[in-house]
């Protein structure tokens, strides 16, 4: 029961440093109590999308005569969509559980915690324990739904991420409370099958971390799509003793009372910090997240943490890179820290939003002079050929030198074309070199040229 390493938490962090650790000839054990791909797979990023899928093919249905198509009737069957949803995320699962064997790696079933003198204990869930040792320990716990004084969950009125995906009938009409991804892109499936949706979000707009434009032009699209928005708002509190649960709504106005069959909380998470060892061994933490260093190593020798847990974007391929930088660190290669201003961030309504790097506001505030380029949608071939003309590509450079300090995009299909922003930030790319930069027609990634062009007063299309 020896090993190299142990690592406590089999998602998208806790398994992507298994398999590197693997790779990199590590003896290597991963420690899951429910199931491996973690929240991610399971709960978060897959079957959300799943579930955003069917959403985007039943608008298709409703909105076929604009491409031509005549279709007869077209239902959402909600039982069969969230199942689709389970099935796609069981698949995915059984897939990791295939890169556990097929790299060697010994998976152990159970709640991981942390011990004095690189031991790790194990209880599974009949309640036994066995102990392990490891030479080094990874924590990749993550984190799970945070809940509101004001909002308890209760798993049926008022619910979590967890239980919006898996839900036994359809709601007539939903309350999301919070306008950050998880929030919005609830908002939009729950929409797009016919539930009526309020989003209320604390902030002067909904997702908040966005660029103002950006965060301005999905507003415009949701209340398009039917959605009603309540900004500057924050819920009081709700009755559930009704068939409908009465939502009251502190608003610029005064008290709003909504009511609706389900209200999702949608305020962010909580990390899985607790009953694992933390305390016992000396772990220290921080606002409840633990202390690392560039590397991912605690204040306890042979002891490292990844992922939700740690200070950062909480993101899967946040957690994943960390994942691979810790171990390869551990291995002793040549390893860079993580360059956090490079960390891109998406948001799959429809329109899609994606992003990375500083905000026109932000760059500002650190000093830059910016020059700005925007391309819109409409003024794109391949975006009006689509049917898919809300949104734009906006650039921020800095004046003086030409580096691209920001990505800003609202459009279909952007959640892909950032990563072409990542890489181009990755390799200090200038404006004029984007401009340069051939990109194919007609394509949605034309606009980034496109955007870049128009920073320097060269764009074409405009």
């Amino acid at each position: 029961m020896n090993y190299d390493i142990i690592v406590i938490g089999g998602g998208p962090g806790g398994y992507v440093a298994a398999i590197r650790a693997a790779q990199l000839g590590f003896k290597t054990a991963v420690v899951e109590r429910e199931a491996l791909g973690g929240i991610c797979l399971n709960w978060g990023c897959i079957p959300t999308k799943a579930l955003l899928k069917s959403a985007q093919v039943f608008e298709y249905l409703n909105h076929a005569a604009d491409y031509g198509i005549k279709v007869q009737g077209g239902e959402a069957d909600f039982p069969a969509i969230i199942k689709r949803s389970r099935g796609v995320a069981d698949n995915m699962s059984k897939g990791i559980q295939f890169l556990m064997k097929n790299n060697k790696i010994d998976v152990i079933n159970g709640a991981g915690k942390i011990k004095k003198g690189g031991k790790v204990e194990v209880k599974a869930a009949d309640g036994t324990t066995k102990e392990y040792s490891a030479k080094h320990t990874i924590l990749a716990t993550g984190a799970r739904s945070r809940e509101l004084p004001n909002l308890p969950q209760d798993g049926k009125k008022i619910i979590g991420y967890r239980q919006a995906m898996n839900l036994p009938e359809q709601p007539k009409s939903l309350v999301v409370v919070g306008s950050g991804a998880i929030g919005i892109e609830f908002a939009y499936f729950y929409n797009a099958i016919g539930t009526k949706v309020t989003i209320v979000e604390f902030l002067d707009r909904i997702v908040p971390v966005e660029d103002e434009e950006v965060s301005k032009q999905l507003e415009k699209s949701l209340k398009k799509a039917g959605i009603t928005i309540l900004t500057k708002s924050e819920v009081q509190s709700v009755d559930t003793t009704g068939a409908l649960s009465k939502v009251s709504i502190k608003t610029a106005k005064g008290i709003e009372t909504v009511e609706a069959e389900v209200v999702l909380s949608a305020v962010g998470i909580t990390t899985n910090i607790e009953n694992i060892g933390l305390e016992e061994v000396g772990v220290k933490t921080e606002r409840g997240q633990v202390i690392v260093d560039d590397f991912y190593k605690t204040n306890i020798e042979g002891v490292y943490a990844i992922g939700d847990i740690v200070k950062g974007p909480a993101l899967a391929h946040v957690a994943s890179a960390e994942a691979i930088t810790c171990i390869e660190k551990i291995k002793g290669l040549h390893v860079e820290p993580i360059n956090y201003k490079n960390i891109p961030g998406c948001t799959y309504c429809s329109p899609e939003v994606a992003s990375v790097g500083f905000t026109e506001k932000a760059a500002k505030e650190a000093g830059y002079e910016v020059k700005i380029g925007k391309f819109p949608f409409i003024a794109s071939g391949k975006a009006t050929a689509a049917g898919a003309q809300d949104g734009f590509v906006k650039l921020v450079f800095d004046a003086k030198y030409g580096e691209l300090l920001g990505a800003h995009m609202i459009g279909a299909n952007v959640t892909e074309m950032i990563a072409e922003i990542v890489v181009a930030r990755k390799l200090e790319t200038t404006g004029h070199e984007m401009i340069k930069a051939i990109h194919p027609h007609p394509t949605m990634s034309e606009a980034i040229m496109e955007a870049a062009a128009d920073a320097y007063d060269e764009v074409i299309h405009l």
